[in-house]
């Protein structure tokens, strides 16, 4: 039996839900929340294996409030399911700790599938969810991204120059120059100076 808590703000939306996932056999909704404050007290008291919830609530909200369940209730689940889908909404709130993300337009089946994966500990996202994702993961690293000096370093080591060699051009010590690269490995995800002139010639920042 999976044992959920349903959060939102809205009456007939928590209505609606308990109906919904109520048909389910292996489902049993044991507490419900319409706001973030009571949603963790719920949580505390029953902890179930999976909380649904809505992202606009009264305070805590959002990430923050995925953030906290997962801090109070290690083992509780979070799977979203809200009718937004912006970045700035679900980048937080999958770095937060949720498992899934759905929006309100999903067909039941989906719900009811999404319920079942989270309690295993499997994610589950919405399509466009997942998109955007992708293309986060996927996006070049702006110019902005790297210091002006981190291009310096950067394109000096693409002329072939030594770690001391640059150092001494731009008049740092080698262990600055070394610390410099060290960020430039990490903002561009590579793993030593190859790949990461690679990645600069390839993403025009030098």
């Amino acid at each position: 039996m999976i044992r959920l808590v349903v959060i939102d703000d809205h009456p007939v939306v928590r209505d609606g839900l308990r109906g919904m996932l109520g048909t389910q056999d292996d489902f049993e909704v044991v507490g419900e929340a319409a706001s973030g404050t009571e949603a963790l007290t719920v949580i505390a008291a029953v902890r179930p294996d999976v909380a649904v919830t809505d992202l606009r609530l009264p305070a805590p909200s959002g990430a923050d409030l995925v953030r906290q369940i997962r801090s109070l209730a290690p083992s509780t689940r979070v799977l979203v399911l809200t009718t937004h889908d912006t970045d700035a909404d679900v980048l937080p709130t999958i770095e937060a700790g949720a498992i899934g993300y759905l929006l309100k337009d999903a067909p039941r089946e989906e719900l009811f599938r999404a319920v079942r994966a989270a309690a295993r500990d499997e994610t589950v996202l919405s399509p466009s969810v997942a998109a955007r994702l992708v293309r986060k993961v996927h996006a070049p690293v702006p110019v902005s991204a790297l210091s002006s000096r981190e291009r310096e370093v950067l394109a000096l080591v693409a002329r072939g120059k030594t770690n001391r060699e640059v150092g001494a051009a731009l008049h740092i010590s080698e262990a600055t120059v070394k610390t410099h690269l060290q960020h430039v490995y990490a903002k561009l995800e590579v793993p030593d100076r190859a790949s990461a002139v690679s990645a600069a010639h390839q993403r025009g920042l030098i």
